[in-house]
Formats: C-alpha cells, sequence, structure tokens
C-alpha cells in the first residue's frame, strides 16, 4: 500500500486544472477585491426595485452576475485548501471566500424583503406584462410561499452578516480532522506499518489484511476520542446555529425550518426513517451472510468493508472512465464525449492520495464559462471507480443546469442533489453486472452496491435519526455532551447490528464525529437516501426504455431549481412523496444479498 505523496509531488495530469479558473494566486487575490469593491454595484437599488419593471430587470442582472463571480472565488478558493489543508496561504485564501460571499448575501438581503413590500398582485402584472420578468414567476411565487418567514430588510442584512461566523463550526471541525490531526500510523499482519491518513484511509478500510483494517479503523476512530470534547461543543455549537435560525425565521421545529426552504413536506423524512427501521432484519441478515463468508467468529466494524472476492479487480482510472461512459451511453453521445473529455484531457478530477488532502470526495458545481472539478483519492479498484462515477453525476448535474438556466435557478434543490450522483452508479453497475459474467467480478461489483447502500441506505438514515434527536434535545432546552452523543449514536448503530456485529461502543458512538461535512449540513444525510432511490426509480425507467425515460432525466437534470424539487421528481417519473420508492429499494438491495449469498456460499 503505497505513502501518501506531498502535494508538490504529485503528477500535474493527476490534479485538477485549477489554472482555468484562475491563472494564479495573484489573480485570485485581484478578482477577489474587485469583486467586494464591486458590492455597491447592487445596493444602489436598495429602495428602487417598485418604481417600475426595469429597476427590478436590472438589479437582478447585476446580482446574477455579481453570483456568477462570487462562486469562482469560492470554488478557486475551496480547492486550493482542499488539496493542502494545512497551507495556510491556501486556508487565508478560503478565509477570504466566504467572507466575500457573506458580504455579497449582506449587501443582497434588502432584495427579498422589498420584493415582499410590492405586494404579490403588482409583481405578477410585472410578469404578465413584460416577457423580460417571466423567468422569475418560479422566485416570485416561491418567495410568498415563505413570505411568513422573511423578516425586516435590516434583520435578513444581519442574518446575512451571520453567514460567515456560523460557518466557523464547520470550518473548525473539518481544519481539526483534516490538517490538524495525525494519525498513529496502522499496521498489517506482519508488524509492518502503513502511514495513515485522510485520503489512505478508505483504501486500508478494504485491504484484505484484517489487522490492517484493525489497526487503521482503531487509530482513525481514537484520534477523534481524542478530541471528542472539542468535536462535540463544535456540533453543539452548530446545532444551536440551525435551532437559532429556525426561531429567527419563526418555524416550530428545525426539521421543519430546514425542508421548508426546498418546499419538502416533513412527512419524506418520516416516511424514509420509517421504512428503514422496518428493514433493519434485512441488514442483519447481511451482517450474518458477510460473517460466513469472511469465515470470522465475530464480525466486527472494521470487517464491514472487508473484500469478499478471491482476488480483487483491478481498475486503473482510465478503464473506470471506459466502463462509467460505456454504462451512461443510453444518456447520448454528447452527454458521454463530454465526460470522457473532462476526465481525460480538461483534467477536471484531482484523484490523487496525497498528504493533506482533505477526506472525502466531492465535485464543485461549474458557472456557465468554468466546468466542474471533482476531488477524491483514487484507489484502482470497483470502489474508486464507483466514487468518480458518482461525482461525474454531480458534476453533469451542474454542468447542464447552469447552461440551461439563469444563475437563479442554477443552484438546484437540496433534495434532488444526491439524485444524478446515484443515478451514474445504478446505470454503471448494471451495465458491469450484465457484461461481465465472471464469478470474481460479479462478487467485486456486488461489494461496491453494498458498500454504496451502506453508506447511503444505513449509515445516512442512522445519522438522520441522530441528528433529528440532538436537535430536538437543543430545541427543549437539553445538554449535549461528548459522552451522551457517543451513547446515543452507539445505541443507534446497536439497533443497526441488530447482535450481529460487536459492538465498540467508544469507537462506533463517535461516528458522528468523523463526518466533518455532512454533520454540518443541517438534515442533509436522510437526502442521501431519497437520492439513491429516485436514481434506482429513474435509473428502471432508463434500462426498460421507458417512453421518454431518457429525455424526462436530461430534463430533471437541466431544471436546476426552477421547479420545486418535489414536482422535479414527478415530472421525471418518480414520486418521493410516498414511501414506494424507498420500498422499491429496499427490494433492490434485499436482490443484491440474495444473490451475494450465493455467490459466497462455500
Amino acid at each position: 500500500m503505497p505513502t501518501s505523496l506531498p502535494r508538490n509531488k504529485v503528477a500535474k495530469q493527476h490534479t485538477w486544472n485549477s489554472e482555468s479558473v484562475f491563472a494564479t494566486p495573484e489573480a485570485f487575490e485581484g478578482e477577489l477585491k474587485n469583486f467586494v469593491e464591486s458590492l455597491p454595484t447592487i445596493k444602489k437599488f436598495q429602495g428602487h426595485l417598485g418604481e417600475k419593471p426595469d429597476n427590478l430587470i436590472e438589479a437582478m442582472s447585476v446580482l446574477e452576475k455579481l453570483q456568477a463571480r462570487a462562486n469562482k472565488i469560492r470554488v478557486y478558493a475551496n480547492m486550493s485548501h482542499s488539496v493542502d489543508t494545512a497551507n495556510q496561504n491556501a486556508a487565508a485564501m478560503n478565509g477570504k471566500a466566504v467572507s466575500a460571499l457573506a458580504q455579497l448575501r449582506a449587501a443582497a438581503s434588502f432584495i427579498d424583503p422589498e420584493l415582499l413590500s410590492l405586494g404579490k398582485d403588482k409583481l405578477e402584472k410585472w410578469i404578465n406584462d413584460d416577457p423580460r420578468l417571466k423567468l422569475y414567476a418560479h422566485y416570485v411565487d416561491d418567495l410568498f410561499r415563505k413570505q411568513a418567514h422573511v423578516r425586516s430588510a435590516e434583520v435578513e442584512e444581519i442574518l446575512g452578516m451571520l453567514q460567515d461566523p456560523f460557518r466557523g463550526a464547520a470550518g473548525t471541525a473539518g481544519m481539526l480532522a483534516n490538517a490538524d490531526f495525525k494519525f498513529k500510523a496502522a499496521r498489517d499482519s506482519k508488524g509492518k506499518q502503513i502511514d495513515l491518513t485522510q485520503s489512505t484511509h478508505d483504501r486500508m478500510m478494504g485491504s484484505e489484511d484484517r489487522k490492517t483494517r484493525q489497526t487503521a479503523w482503531e487509530n482513525y476512530r481514537d484520534k477523534y476520542l481524542e478530541y471528542k470534547n472539542t468535536l462535540a461543543s463544535n456540533l453543539g455549537t452548530s446545532i444551536k446555529q440551525n435551532v437559532f435560525n429556525m426561531r429567527a425565521r419563526k418555524f416550530d421545529s428545525s426539521l421543519e425550518s430546514t425542508l421548508y426552504d426546498h418546499n419538502i413536506p416533513v412527512e419524506v423524512f418520516h416516511n424514509l426513517i420509517d421504512a428503514f427501521k422496518k428493514h433493519l432484519p434485512l441488514w442483519h441478515r447481511y451482517w450474518e451472510i458477510r460473517r460466513k463468508a469472511l469465515g470470522v467468529k465475530v464480525l466486527q466494524p472494521y470487517d464491514v468493508w472487508a473484500p469478499l472476492s478471491k482476488k480483487k479487480v483491478s481498475v486503473p482510472f482510465e478503464q473506470a472512465v471506459d466502463w462509467i461512459c460505456e454504462g451512461l451511453a443510453p444518456m447520448g453521445d454528447d452527454y458521454v464525449r463530454l465526460m470522457r473529455k473532462g476526465c481525460l484531457e480538461d483534467r477536471w478530477v484531482d484523484r490523487s492520495p496525497n498528504v493533506g488532502k482533505r477526506q472525502g470526495a466531492f465535485s464543485n458545481r461549474s458557472t456557465p464559462d468554468m466546468h466542474p472539478f471533482i476531488l477524491m483519492s483514487y484507489n484502482d479498484n470497483v470502489g474508486s471507480m464507483s466514487t468518480l462515477a458518482h461525482e461525474l453525476g454531480h458534476s453533469m448535474h451542474g454542468y447542464l443546469s447552469c447552461r440551461a438556466q439563469p444563475m437563479i435557478y442554477t443552484q438546484y434543490s437540496s433534495i434532488v442533489a444526491e439524485t444524478a450522483s446515484n443515478f451514474h452508479q445504478v446505470m454503471t453497475r448494471a451495465h458491469l453486472l450484465d457484461n461481465h459474467k465472471d464469478k470474481n467480478f460479479q462478487i467485486n461489483v456486488l461489494e461496491e452496491a453494498m458498500g454504496n447502500f451502506h453508506r447511503y441506505f444505513f449509515i445516512m438514515p442512522t445519522l438522520a435519526r441522530f441528528e433529528l434527536e440532538t436537535h430536538q434535545r437543543i430545541e427543549k432546552g437539553q445538554a449535549l455532551t461528548a459522552d451522551s452523543m457517543i451513547e446515543l449514536m452507539a445505541d443507534l448503530f446497536s439497533e443497526g447490528y441488530g447482535g450481529k456485529m460487536n459492538v465498540d461502543r467508544q469507537r462506533v458512538g463517535i461516528t458522528w464525529g468523523t463526518f466533518t461535512t455532512h454533520m454540518y449540513i443541517d438534515y442533509y444525510s436522510f437526502q442521501y437516501s431519497i437520492g439513491i432511490s429516485a436514481a434506482h426509480a429513474l435509473g428502471k425507467r432508463v434500462l426498460d426504455h421507458q417512453p421518454n425515460a431518457v429525455e424526462d432525466y436530461l430534463n430533471f437534470l437541466k431544471a436546476g431549481s426552477s421547479v420545486y424539487g418535489i414536482e422535479l421528481f414527478k415530472q421525471a417519473g418518480v414520486d418521493m412523496t410516498t414511501s414506494k420508492p424507498v420500498e422499491d429499494t429496499f427490494a433492490i438491495l434485499e436482490g443484491y444479498v440474495d444473490r451475494l449469498e450465493k455467490l459466497t456460499n462455500k
């Protein structure tokens, strides 16, 4: 298992093309300065939006241009910081970019209260009379839907200014885990030390050597436990901020507050959690199948990712791109050509593990003049191929939406955000299972499927249950401590493991602390489960060659946030307000479990 390289030793072709955004850090600094100096160009419209439609049109045009510039500033700074979290210059750039976005939100905060003061009738008349304003019809409808929770211009400005300091908790968690944590080296069964970092951890957890998995898992978790009180205080602060926003906007619960923003009924959350609890016996069955396949007396948490196949399938990056493109071929030549070129020529992907690289993977959303960028640590296996497919789904979603929609609608709703990513995995997996009948290959692909389901249909619903309980405790004025949070998390996982897994309560219970991104985006974790459910439903439509399935899906990607997320699902062919898509996806999961049991039965 190779040691992570220092960032400056990574081959250029394995890094993303950051210079296509800004040629140099100095160019970034110059644009940042000019951007901040440009903010008064939106403030000058304050108090004048209602005078005539031209003022509103001009103001929205200025705002969209500022938003596009802000997005490029944020993307470039985030790119620099994510690949080398200990780099102080990059950290400073990232902080300045976040501050600039907060200044823009504060500068433009007068718009919604001022539009509300004009009244819906006046704005709808303007929209009907002036074709230039028709594209804002959905924006206005959404604004008046939220009317009861929009505060005065002064309060909205203060809430906008709070966005920067309120990001502090998430920033601290990320810096602590990605820049400051130095993990004790893992050891293999022969006693050899192996460097453990954020970018090598996942590969170690998939090692054939059980001692490697055990020591990597324990040493990784122990570092988080060492800082459990700091992490608990930090997450508690983030939850309190969510509750503050809930109360400032006059909602009854943080769950309602978060979901209302995207017009998501709270029943969508509860339907998912109810279905998850109902199907826990399926997970219990899977743990037992995995234990038998591995030939161990007691299954341990670090065995969840252990390979069940006799031999791992090697998947070099270029091969992964080929297989993903083959799987997505039904989406059309233009779609596939764009992905292939992005991966192999335009350097969308920063793929090499390196010291200081942040944990996980993500895709930055593009703008009309900037292509997407993907961060990951590629490890030449089926799991890494799946991650690449996932992030390319995000990339294609952002690419198509920002080229089909005005800037105001490019940032699609969070409830649909994880659909395109999982759709890519569904299509790639189906292609591989249909075209590679070798038993060992099939097991490798099914392991990838189970790993993906484990994350999105087991871990994420469990985190969602934890999230709901911790928010409710804060809403009731109760305290959150490191130990109480660890106990809650350990209880939830114990229920999920159903006695089929040994539960190291401290190391399992600190799981919340290891999610330094997801836990700081309130009520986002359950939306992964919604995404994988919708993805399987939409993928089935395409694979079954249902009429207009491809066109419906591409329109889904291009819509951005110009349609409410729940309605957008319906237009694409799936109703996520019911439990059926979730139940159907559990049926797919059960089918994978059945196939894996037969293939691994000794």
